[in-house]
């Protein structure tokens, strides 16, 4: 059996906003489930919160939630995401896109090891790398 890595964002109540947000700049289909959907919380300032969300594309998976009330989630820098592919122009189209309202940390560009790649935090404070293969067998 085939194992896959999920990425799973936390957020501390704006994770309808960021995903929608993925969703505009990576495409593909988001589903989102609330506390009060799913009937897992009867506190009413929870109701609106994201229990489960997932982005699906043809390349790409990840899922994300809302801390509920008595959690409260720190953003660091011990996660980042990182895009890899050698579709240059839609990867450039994400990395753009994450970028906005967020900060290019390195931008995009050849590097020592052939590929062009490139960090940004976003606007939420997640941290991505876009690595466009300059090999199209990877």
């Amino acid at each position: 059996m085939k194992a896959t890595l999920t990425p799973y964002l936390n957020f501390n109540g704006h994770t309808s906003e960021a995903m929608k947000f993925y969703q505009s700049v990576l495409g593909g289909e988001l589903k989102m489930q609330s506390y009060g959907e799913s009937g897992q919380s009867a506190k009413p300032e929870e109701k609106d919160l994201i229990m489960h969300a997932e982005l699906r594309n043809e390349n790409l998976t990840f899922m994300a939630s809302d801390a509920p009330t008595n959690m409260k989630v720190t953003m660091g820098t011990s996660v980042q995401l990182c895009i890899s592919g050698s579709d240059e122009a839609v990867l450039t189209t994400y990395f753009n896109g994450l970028a906005e309202g967020g900060k290019v940390d390195m931008p995009l560009a050849k590097q020592f090891w052939g590929d062009t790649f490139g960090m940004l935090t976003d606007k939420f404070g997640i941290h991505w790398m876009i690595n466009i293969s300059a090999n199209p067998q990877q």
